[in-house]
């Protein structure tokens, strides 16, 4: 681009898709691993406790360690993401990882082997940690390994390995249920894909831009780079990493008070962490953590009939996401995000609809019932609600959220505004888990999801006016878009967004 900075002189690249580069995708897999895991966990607690309370009467007999035993997970989830950043801006991405699947696995091993409710909760605590960790480290590594064309798709394949281990975790509940020892076989065998993660993660590369921010580990890094990018791409790339590792940030020890200090950061911060809190504030976990309730709330009283209809959620969940992958580098994550949201405000205000004409009179279970299944239209109608919730939410508002927060911050900030804004994700799922049953025993079913809805208009706002996008550009083009926005420049957002499209041709 003719009289532009160095920072944003950037070679139009090849033609690069999802699988061309092998290697690229073998360390994206092997990272979402991680993502595996925080998937599994979401979804086979809510089996295990059956069978769980089976063993132990104290927790048949206390609603509050029941909860604790499903919650710990998400209280270790929100250090572990707290600290994640740190970590990985300590010591590196694949430490990190490293770390979080041996926290992972020792969690599981002793949910496994608990001789009592109170070390299985320890151990819930444990997993929680690893899955905080791992919920920073892996979109972040993800997107440090990936040229920026297909940089999104790559770390929306994380988001697919989190669907994907809640659906495994749906199968594996049916699997043990007539195997001796039902609950200590789901939560244990958890322990395997994270002992397998540890074992190729000592085979695989650090980040080559942690590497290249350390100044004896440059020729290691550049080492990564020729593998990802080709003879041409390699040069703009390490071009680009030099005059980066010389801005002033990078000679900072950075604090979580230093995100605060810059404005340009603040902007950053305020996209990143705002996406995490509306992808949870806008139920997706209320949909995961209870849909077989939803589905009996809607009269389908079934047992059998509501876990298939759950079961079959999440393999929708896990499909949408594959779509989101197809997307979000085609059309961009702003474009995505709001699309996304205006299926979710929809589906929210339909089935709130079908919840009122049940609260009405107009019975969602009128006296059509066969083999426990309601056949009233208003019952299906709540079903087909939340199948078009989970079709408008997983390609979008599933993984944008990720795909943005590891794109959107300067390299020495990336780990601490990666943990930080993850443990916001934490802290919203942990409130809305907390309160949707309770909210809508106080205010009726159909008034919280009109609350979901409203909260949905709130975020489809948000990301009109405070989520630019990011589409093609590389990291220092993201970096000094926000500079742009918070100061002002001779080079328009305009031009950078044009840039970027030029680097997809």
């Amino acid at each position: 681009m003719p009289g532009s900075s160095g920072l944003l002189d950037y070679s139009p690249r090849r033609n690069v898709t999802y699988f061309s580069n092998r290697y690229v995708l073998g360390l994206t897999l092997a990272a979402g691993i991680g993502g595996m895991l925080f998937g599994y966990d979401t979804g086979v607690i809510s089996g295990a406790l059956l069978y769980i309370r089976d063993d132990f009467e104290v927790v048949n007999k206390s609603k509050f360690l029941q909860e604790t035993i499903v919650s710990m997970a998400l209280v270790g989830a929100i250090i572990g993401a707290a600290l994640g950043g740190w970590v990985n801006d300590a010591y590196g991405r694949k430490k990190a990882t490293l770390l979080a699947d041996i926290i992972f696995a020792i969690g599981s091993i002793d949910m496994c082997v608990a001789p009592d409710p109170y070390v299985l909760i320890f151990g819930r605590f444990l997993v929680g940690l690893g899955i905080g960790i791992a919920s920073v480290t892996a979109p972040v590594y993800i997107a440090e390994v990936s040229p920026s064309e297909i940089r999104g798709g790559l770390v929306a394949t994380n988001v697919l390995m989190i669907t994907g281990g809640q659906f495994l975790s749906y199968l594996v509940n049916l699997a043990f249920t007539e195997v001796r020892g039902t609950w200590r076989w789901m939560l244990g065998v958890a322990a395997l894909p994270a002992i397998i993660q540890f074992f190729l993660m000592l085979f695989l590369p650090e980040s080559p831009r942690w590497l290249f921010l350390k100044q004896n580990e440059r020729v290691k890094a550049i080492e990564v780079l020729a593998k990802i990018y080709d003879y041409n791409c390699l040069e703009d790339e390490i071009d680009q990493l030099t005059v980066a590792s010389e801005d002033d940030y990078q000679s900072k020890n950075i604090r979580f008070w230093d995100v605060f200090k810059s404005k340009e950061i603040r902007l950053a911060f305020l996209a990143g962490a705002g996406l995490q809190a509306f992808q949870q504030f806008t139920g997706i976990n209320t949909v995961m953590y209870y849909s077989p309730t939803i589905v009996q709330m809607a009269g389908f009283h079934s047992n059998r009939l509501a876990l298939l209809l759950s079961l079959i959620v999440a393999a929708m969940n896990a499909g949408g996401t594959i779509l989101g992958i197809y997307l979000i580098d085609r059309t961009g994550r702003r474009r995505l995000a709001l699309t996304s949201l205006s299926g979710v405000i929809i589906s929210l205000c339909i089935i709130s609809g079908a919840f009122f004409m049940q609260s009405s009179g107009a019975s969602l279970c009128d006296a059509h019932i066969l083999n426990g299944s309601c056949k009233s239209g208003s019952g299906w109608l709540a079903i087909a609600g939340l199948a078009l919730y989970i079709a408008a939410f997983s390609p979008g508002m599933g993984p944008v959220p990720w795909a943005v927060n590891s794109e959107i911050y300067p390299e020495a900030f990336r780990g601490v505004c990666g943990g930080m804004s993850a443990t916001v994700n934490w802290l919203s799922n942990l409130i809305v888990a907390q309160t949707f049953l309770s909210l809508a025993a106080a205010v009726g079913t159909s008034v919280t999801f009109l609350i979901l809805a409203g909260v949905a208009v709130v975020a489809f706002v948000f990301v009109l006016f405070f989520v630019p996008e990011t589409k093609g550009l590389s990291f220092e083009q993201v970096e000094r878009l926000w500079k742009e926005k918070a100061w002002g420049s001779e080079y328009g957002s305009r031009s950078l967004l044009e840039e970027g499209n030029q680097n997809q041709s």
